[in-house]
């Protein structure tokens, strides 16, 4: 098992009930969360060794986030405490046809108005193998940025890899902001989460042509080619039926040769929220477990699947349960 550490703000999700509009809701289901606190839970679910960066308020609000982190056996010695706020924001849980949407509250928290780094950060990482962020950070504010490129130097200098998950929130930064900022911090990326729209639309990889069998082979080979320090990059295809039914397959480029995972009808979905974060979970098990290419895509996806069935933010399988859930075909399989 690997030792991981992961940065990020974490937020109190704040959910109505299904067929429920938010103006007319008069009491929410409560959730803590964040992408990189939900891979750090998955990892930690795994049994790899994984600490959570993050800086929350204190108060009541802040002494939860810890507690729900360490439910899940997540370090929280990286956890700082001060600052005036913690981010918050409201979900209208989609339905059928009417899809979820969310209002965000998470200006002026004590994450994103962090002015410095106020780790040790020759501590964080001695011993580290793996260091996760995402694109999610670095579009908070110019100053994490900048942050965000530091924190990732000083995790390759201690001989981390580093996962990116490009994670793009249009509410958040813009394209060309995107786009500029991912210039510089992939360079030092090893392992990242990208697809088709960041390689067209952030990354400005020209269009695959007409005649193209695969372009998803297509753009990561090209992104590759851009950033050829990334060895693994991976993604999902989903095809959204409704809010309620989508079908989910993951894509995985390693080693320079394209998988894909088995097709997953996902169906009576409970909550999307953070299946992305259980894919690429279960995608960096995989790797640190040096599982082969298959299996690692398949595990991941896998993960992602089970994530759809329950309410929370995070993935609350183990290891253990997700390769019984592929061994038995369960969740209608295409094969």
């Amino acid at each position: 098992m690997g030792r991981v550490v992961t940065l990020g703000e974490i937020m109190l999700r704040l959910s109505t009930e299904q067929g429920q509009r938010l103006q007319d809701s008069d009491h929410f289901c409560a959730h803590y969360g964040g992408g990189e606190a939900n891979v750090a839970i998955s990892l930690a679910n795994y049994g790899h060794t994984v600490s959570f960066m993050s800086k929350v308020p204190e108060h009541s609000l802040g002494l939860a986030v810890e507690k729900h982190l360490r439910s899940y056996g997540v370090d929280t010695s990286l956890l700082l405490k001060g600052g005036p706020r913690l981010g918050t924001y409201y979900m209208e849980t989609g339905i059928g046809e009417r899809a979820a949407s969310v209002i965000y509250d998470r200006a002026g928290s004590s994450f994103a108005v962090m002015g410095c780094l106020e780790w040790s950060l020759e501590d964080c990482f001695k011993g580290v193998d793996l260091f996760h962020v995402s694109g999610i950070t670095p579009a908070l504010s110019e100053k994490w940025r900048g942050l965000t490129k530091e924190l990732m130097e000083a995790a390759k200098q201690a001989g981390c890899q580093i996962s990116f998950d490009i994670n793009y929130r249009g509410k958040l930064w813009t394209q060309q902001e995107a786009g500029k900022a991912l210039e510089q911090l992939l360079p030092l990326v090893d392992i990242c989460s990208a697809g088709e729209m960041d390689a067209l639309y952030l990354l400005g990889i020209a269009k695959a042509p007409e005649t193209t069998v695969n372009p998803l082979i297509y753009y990561y080979e090209k992104m590759q080619e851009r950033f050829p320090n990334i060895q693994t990059f991976y993604s999902t295809k989903r095809t959204v039926h409704s809010a309620s039914e989508n079908d989910l397959q993951g894509t995985l480029w390693m080693k320079d040769s394209y998988f894909e995972s088995p097709l997953h009808q996902v169906t009576s979905i409970v909550d999307r929220v953070g299946g992305g974060d259980a894919f690429a979970g279960g995608l960096l098990h995989g790797i640190l477990e040096e599982m082969q290419p298959q299996a690692i895509i398949d595990f991941a996806t896998a993960a992602s699947a089970l994530k759809h069935t329950i309410h929370g933010d995070c993935n609350q399988f183990n290891q253990a349960e997700v390769a019984s859930f592929i061994a038995s075909g369960s969740g209608k399989i295409i094969r």
